[in-house]
């Protein structure tokens, strides 16, 4: 199995006979090259977060690959048969559908529905969750986030003992991701009265009362 990683929670999930694009969200959109991409069974969406489900990225996938299987959460099985695109969220041959919720985002985000994925029996996505108790040989392993810490992460890694892991859900260690954040908590505490201060590296911050 070959697996190759674009930016944050996407993968490239290539085997001799099929090949599986997980999450392909708007963070990892830009690099993943799909005119170079030869073959595509199924594209596999977590949840419909925007660093997990881009419309657009999708759809370039369908116009390449039209006949590939899209396996979702409900919500996301709705959004896309709003742009005339088919999905299912139910388990096929090769994708086992298991519990594994999204950790609390509210009311930072709108809490989302959420699936994992075993696929061809060899590989587990389990989405942002470190809130799941089952694993397949490679665990694609979400590090860090808004709803979850590299700790966590660790924690649930010793527990279920893959044999493999490949980290996901990271590039909120960038510094672009570490702004994204400041704004959003900005326009949410200003509506309740609070200001928050967006440092930056070795700029002061001056308070007057």
């Amino acid at each position: 199995m070959k697996i190759t990683k674009y930016v944050h929670s996407c993968l490239l999930v290539e085997t001799p006979d099929r090949t599986a694009v997980f999450d392909p969200g708007m963070l990892s959109e830009s690099s993943f090259p799909v005119d170079q991409l030869k073959q595509l069974d199924d594209i596999i969406i977590t949840h419909e977060h925007g660093d997990h489900f881009s419309p657009s990225f999708v759809q370039s996938l369908m116009v390449k690959f039209p006949g590939v299987l899209v396996t979702a959460p409900t919500e996301v099985v709705v959004a896309l048969a709003k742009l005339g695109i088919s999905a299912t969220d139910t388990s096929s041959p090769g994708i086992e559908i298991f519990d594994s919720p999204h950790e609390s985002v509210e009311p930072m985000y709108p809490q989302p529905e959420e699936i994992g994925v075993h696929y061809m029996d060899q590989l587990t996505h389990p989405g942002d969750s470190h809130s799941f108790s089952e694993t397949k040989a490679i665990l694609a392993l979400p590090m860090t986030g808004p709803w979850g810490t590299s700790v966590k992460a660790l924690r649930i890694a010793l527990e279920l003992k893959p044999e493999y892991i490949i980290p996901i859900h990271d590039w909120h260690w960038r510094d672009e991701a570490r702004m994204q954040t400041y704004d959003h908590f900005e326009v949410i505490l200003k509506a309740q009265g609070i200001t928050f201060l967006k440092p930056e590296t070795g700029l002061s911050l001056v308070i007057d009362f």
